[in-house]
């Protein structure tokens, strides 16, 4: 198990690497010059110069580049001349100093995202903490309801296979597949946020903090979670019953089950003792996928809905060309992404001991 984490966290350096290198190329080569955007229309040459500078904009893409990842890495090297772009300032992150070579302090930090460039000077680890938590709640939500009704529906589409009741939930997930989140988004909000309104009680757009009706306070209100969680939960959903049910209509033909009924249990005991874990193994790499995919699909659902979140943060800061928001977004995702197959593939292990870690 320890060969086999720290095989799996070698391999997510590496692929952190090439997340870190692609985007960073991949968005300083868009028109716009940053010095400019985060000055607005406030900008004189002797500014413009100043802000270069304190940014290391004047330096090379090369240089840049090596300046982005001292930025992120825990371990990074600092300049003692206050000219540098690598000295380290008071205010910029806090650090331990380990030792120092010559003129180099080398310290030990947290990976620092830099700053919003529209946000004056707002750190980027600080708008993520404000709203990657309230997209985390959605996706949780999403995948909660997609698992317990996606199981249930996929057993029971399975019991009754070929009747009218498992033609009518798959033409139901098939429909849920192939609809667009966010038409499905807009959908949602018009009907249950709008059209039965007084029925539902629920409002069309809506965070989960929201200031109360004097502006003094702010305040949960979980009723707007739920339409936002049921739109992005529907595909996740649609997939679960189709996995849920093949993959148990397979497990059905296999010895043990004919075993299990040889020896008389009831087929309550087959189906929740011995059926469903074994038929469980596709379903958990699925949704494992979708939601590490939600964190990062769900810029739709919550631009709709209004919802204060990760992926309506990234809208804004595309719409702004605010590079740092967009690239710590890209990072945190990757880095979620990352932390999820690894826990899942464990997971894996523990529902198959027929599967190794290796």
């Amino acid at each position: 198990m320890i060969h086999y984490t720290l095989n799996k966290l070698f391999y997510a350096l590496l692929t952190l690497f090439g997340v870190v290198t692609v985007i960073f190329f991949l968005f300083n080569v868009l028109p716009g010059d940053p010095a400019q955007m985060m000055l607005g229309q406030n900008e004189d040459s002797e500014q413009l110069a100043i802000i270069k500078q304190k940014y290391g904009f004047d330096k090379p893409l090369s240089t840049q580049y090596g300046y982005y990842l001292n930025d992120l890495s825990p371990l990074s090297f600092h300049s003692s001349n206050p000219e540098d772009y690598t000295y380290l300032r008071e205010g910029k992150y806090s650090a331990i100093t380990l030792f120092r070579l010559g003129h180099t302090n080398i310290v030990l930090k947290k990976p620092y995202l830099r700053e919003s460039f529209t946000k004056q000077g707002k750190k980027v680890s600080s708008v993520l903490a404000e709203t990657l938590p309230n997209t985390f709640i959605l996706a949780v939500s999403a995948i909660v309801i997609a698992i317990i009704l996606g199981v249930f529906l996929g057993i029971i589409s399975a019991l009754y296979i070929d009747t009218f009741l498992d033609k009518s939930i798959q033409f139901l997930s098939t429909i849920g597949m192939s609809v667009p989140s966010f038409f499905s988004a807009i959908l949602f909000a018009w009907i249950f946020g709008y059209l039965l309104h007084n029925v539902t009680h629920l409002e069309m757009t809506g965070s989960l903090y929201e200031l109360d009706d004097f502006g003094e306070a702010m305040h949960i209100k979980w009723k707007n979670l739920i339409l936002p969680a049921i739109v992005l939960g529907i595909r996740p959903l649609a997939v679960v019953i189709q996995l849920m049910r093949n993959s148990l209509l397979e497990v059905f033909n296999q010895d043990f089950i004919r075993t299990a009924r040889a020896k008389g249990l009831t087929e309550f005991q087959i189906i929740t003792k011995h059926a469903v874990k074994n038929a469980l193994n596709p379903v958990v790499t699925a949704i494992s996928g979708w939601f590490a995919s939600m964190l990062a699909g769900a810029v739709f659902v919550e631009y709709v809905f209004g919802w204060n979140g990760l992926g309506k943060e990234i809208v804004n800061a595309l719409n702004t060309l605010d590079l740092p928001v967009i690239m710590g977004s890209v990072l945190i995702i990757a880095l979620l992404f990352i932390i999820i197959n690894i826990f899942v593939d464990i997971l894996y292990a523990w529902l198959d001991p027929k599967v190794k870690l290796q």
